[in-house]
């Protein structure tokens, strides 16, 4: 196992989002804001849907992983942290899918 994780992923987003030298993809997606960053996104979950269905693990786990980083990369733009996300599925797990979901509608 590597000591590798999310929260070590974000930190290398924000140190690389800082790079102004043309020679890091995540400061380009960065410095052109949220909406070609969701674009970018959008574009990865639809390959990893497709990946899913259609195609064998090791290129799955690969779109899966260029999903990850384009979501984490949106959160930096928007200012969200992981810890941020993590509390809030925290939340929902305290209750059932169902009372969670329902509770959406409510609220």
């Amino acid at each position: 196992m590597t000591d590798f994780s999310l929260h070590t992923l974000e930190h290398t987003i924000a140190e690389r989002a800082k790079v102004d030298d043309g020679s890091s993809y995540t400061a380009s997606l960065v410095q052109k804001g949220i909406g070609r960053a969701a674009k970018k996104m959008g574009e990865e979950a639809v390959e990893t849907v497709i990946a899913s269905i259609d195609e064998d693990d090791k290129h799955f786990i690969s779109e899966s992983a260029d999903l990850i980083y384009h979501l984490l990369v949106m959160w930096h733009i928007r200012g969200i942290k992981l810890d941020d996300v993590i509390k809030e599925l925290a939340r929902r797990t305290a209750q059932s899918g169902l009372e969670e979901k329902a509770s959406r509608k409510n609220g």
